[in-house]
């Protein structure tokens, strides 16, 4: 059987920072829109690097949600952290530079020249935990 649990806030922080790829969740045309997308911790901050001429890049002071997980189909288990906030793009030069270094790319190929930092305003989570059924459970179950 399966247990869920809540993470603590650094728990899911800890979480976050061991993941490279994410969903991006998103109001596209008064629709709902999930992207995949790569993003790095940076200053406590989600920051996501995009084409300046997507539908992300177009996201400013829009409320997103994010979600990140690792979860095994076979032992039904694994993690689930979502944040939600108010993204926005980064701006200052410096920070620009040392988000734009080259060991940091993106999977997708092309330009992706605009940086998005989404603040963890909320941050949520809760790990899928196995445990052993016992004797007595396994027989009131069948």
């Amino acid at each position: 059987m399966t247990e869920l649990r809540a993470l603590s806030p650094r728990q899911c922080m800890d979480l976050l920072s061991s993941g490279t790829v994410g969903r991006l969740a998103f109001s596209e045309h008064a629709m709902p829109a999930i992207r995949p997308v790569n993003f790095l911790l940076h200053g406590g901050d989600l920051v996501i690097r995009t084409s300046r001429t997507g539908s992300i890049a177009k996201l400013v002071d829009e409320v997103v949600a994010f979600e990140v997980d690792d979860i095994d189909p076979a032992t039904h288990t694994g993690w689930s952290v979502v944040v939600v906030g108010k993204i926005h793009p980064v701006t200052n030069i410096e920070e620009l530079v040392t988000l734009a270094d080259p060991r940091r790319r993106p999977w997708p190929g092309g330009e992706r020249s605009c940086f998005l930092r989404l603040p963890i305003d909320i941050v949520s989570g809760r790990t899928f935990e196995a445990y052993d059924v016992g004797p007595a459970e396994t027989v009131a179950a069948s």
